[in-house]
């Protein structure tokens, strides 16, 4: 019975194992077209360098073929990698496909490839062999899926800004991942050779990397199972054909790009997200013990008293426009700053460049000991800078739980190769990982969320969520960028209290927020720009009663005037529309009707338990 099937069951395995090449970058979010020439040119490597099919020694002839692939197809991904890692999406993918093609090309003007007649090779590959391998591929992305590598790459693909800023070294894993994508694409290469008997350059066209792309995207690139569904259903279509007697050609290419169209409108995480996906919850969601620090990596935090952020003279400039002009600016370890000023002040430029996100164009700044403008944004971050953001970068597709555990990668143990051999030191790393993650959630309100997509929380609680994600990482530095937004005032004041317990802990604290009576109530000191400059800088006290600040946001006499005052947190419309609690809110129409401001209710007592500096 087995052997009447053999053959189909072998091309879904041979076609899965090809498809985890493409599900190997798509899971980084990356779009490449070369796994083809990978898989050419190991195979015709295998062939020349083990072509009798005989054992070497008591290795086995397949084996010793396999290892041959596996690496010329890794090495050759780090050759095409290291030039165009850079590149994104379609210029990726047009840059992978003209590797894979000038491969072909060259091998079919190579005499000891037979040109395009081929070459001939032992069959040794069995159907059991072919589901071995499968099933080892397989494996190694299901153990990779939940390790903290894994979820380093689901955040590439989700936000690559957002990823860097949680420490990830973004090239560093994209080639680690491209790597794969070509090992495995070589495995797939001998395997092929080895069953089929006669390879050609022909077999690793433009059309058979389309078809390993589209049956990863089918299958889905969100779940290990993907691929191996995609490929259950491209073979089994022409073998439904012919049970049925029907050998019309284009039916199969029809059919897969119908599935493909409805699967990119209508299911865009593929077949395997038919499958619900469930997120490990740790015991500590719900109590909020704290537990397992010790299989935390350790981080050094500054002492009481020393400078944690030093801007000197520095400005960015755009095109001519200057949004921020000759800042300078100290702030020592556990101080809370808040940094106000009008819509388009230059506040959320100055924080980018703070967090080393934008380079300056001129002046210096030194955070945490990094010269920020020369230091990559995740070098900066694992120096201790942790930061939110204006527009909300949260990984989407994640749930709330997942997203503070990506936040916690610079704190969290490598856990993926001790995963692979089940290792109990992994589990104990990646529990430990879980109840940090849970008692971040805890700290914020949203414990009992932990299991939601990030996409399925209200504008407030993603806020909340954030701020979580932000925490995880155990900053020495935290910028919030209108941390605020969406929250109503009781939120607010409990938002005001956790960011007063932190400092009480020895973090410190840089924030901007347009509620001015929040920054003024929480702050220990203010700093005010206007145009890109520094206009005021001072205690509460001093802010509230200082002209220039008052000019800027409530005019000159000489201007219609407006009520309420800076103490009070009203802040005048710079467009001339008169006083307002808040400036005019440029969140997007669906950003600004999801809010929902009580839905989580108010911010649980804070931990007050102070930092020790290492």
């Amino acid at each position: 019975m087995l052997a009447e099937y053999a053959t189909p069951l072998t091309f879904i395995a041979l076609g899965a194992v090809f498809a985890y090449s493409f599900y190997a970058v798509l899971i980084a979010g990356q779009l490449s077209l070369g796994q083809a020439g990978f898989a050419s040119v190991a195979a015709f490597s295998a062939a020349t360098l083990a072509p009798s099919g005989d054992d070497v020694g008591d290795v086995p002839a397949l084996l010793v073929a396999v290892v041959i692939g596996m690496a010329v197809g890794a090495l050759a991904a780090v050759v095409l990698g290291l030039p165009t890692m850079h590149l994104r999406g379609v210029y990726l993918a047009i840059a992978t496909l003209g590797f894979a093609e000038a491969v072909r090309v060259v091998l079919l003007n190579l005499e000891w490839t037979g040109g395009a007649q081929g070459l001939g090779v032992p069959r040794i590959l069995t159907v059991g062999m072919a589901w071995t391998a499968l099933a080892v591929v397989a494996y190694w992305f299901w153990r990779m899926g939940r390790s903290r590598y894994g979820r380093a790459l689901e955040a590439i693909r989700e936000d690559e800004l957002a990823a860097r800023s949680m420490g990830i070294d973004v090239g560093r894993h994209r080639l680690a991942a491209f790597v794969t994508a070509g090992a495995v694409a070589g495995l797939y290469g001998v395997l092929f050779a080895y069953y089929v008997r006669l390879i050609a350059p022909g077999d690793f066209d433009f059309s058979a990397a389309v078809e390993g792309l589209v049956t990863a995207v089918v299958g889905g690139s969100t779940m290990f199972l993907g691929p191996l569904l995609g490929s259950g259903f491209q073979t089994m279509v022409p073998e439904i054909q012919r049970a049925v007697g029907v050998e019309a050609g284009w039916i199969r290419p029809f059919l897969a790009g119908l599935l493909l169209l409805v699967v990119i409108l209508f299911l865009p995480g593929g077949l395997a997200s038919l499958i619900p996906r469930r997120t490990r919850m740790p015991s500590s969601v719900g109590g909020g013990e704290d537990g397992g620090t010790s299989h935390l990596a350790a981080r050094r935090h500054p002492t009481p008293g020393e400078t944690v952020v030093s801007l000197s003279g520095l400005g960015k400039e755009y095109g001519g426009v200057h949004a921020v002009r000759g800042v300078d600016l100290e702030i020592g370890s556990g101080e809370v700053v808040g940094l106000i000023g009008p819509n388009g002040a230059g506040k959320t430029t100055l924080v980018n460049m703070i967090s080393g996100l934008v380079p300056p164009s001129s002046g210096s700044a030194t955070v945490l000991g990094v010269p920020v403008g020369r230091t990559p944004v995740h070098r900066v971050a694992a120096a201790g800078v942790s930061r939110t953001f204006q527009h909300s970068k949260l990984f989407n597709r994640l749930s709330a739980l997942e997203n503070v555990l990506v936040g916690a990668h610079l704190v969290s143990r490598p856990t993926f190769l001790r995963r692979l051999l089940w290792l109990p030191s992994a589990r104990r790393d990646e529990r430990a990982s879980l109840e940090h993650a849970a008692r971040c959630l805890q700290r914020v309100g949203l414990g009992d969320l932990a299991g939601n997509r990030a996409s399925s929380l209200s504008y407030g609680d993603q806020r909340r969520l954030e701020i979580a994600r932000a925490l995880a990482s155990d900053p020495s530095l935290l910028i919030l960028d209108e941390p605020a937004a969406g929250m109503n005032h009781v939120e607010a004041a409990g938002l005001s209290e956790l960011i007063r317990s932190l400092a009480r802990g020895g973090l410190t604290i840089l924030f901007i927020e347009h509620n001015v009576g929040m920054v003024l109530e929480t702050c220990t000191r203010v700093v005010v720009l206007d145009f890109g400059e520094v206009i005021a800088s001072g205690t509460p006290e001093e802010i509230a009663a200082n002209p220039a600040v008052i000019e800027a946001y409530l005019g000159t006499a000489d201007e219609e005037p407006a009520a309420g005052s800076i103490a009070e947190g009203t802040l005048a419309d710079p467009t001339g529309g008169g006083a307002h609690a808040m400036p005019p809110d440029t969140r997007t129409p669906d950003a600004v009707t999801n809010v929902d401001p009580g839905s989580a209710g108010t911010l649980p007592p804070p931990d007050t338990t102070p930092r020790s500096a290492t």
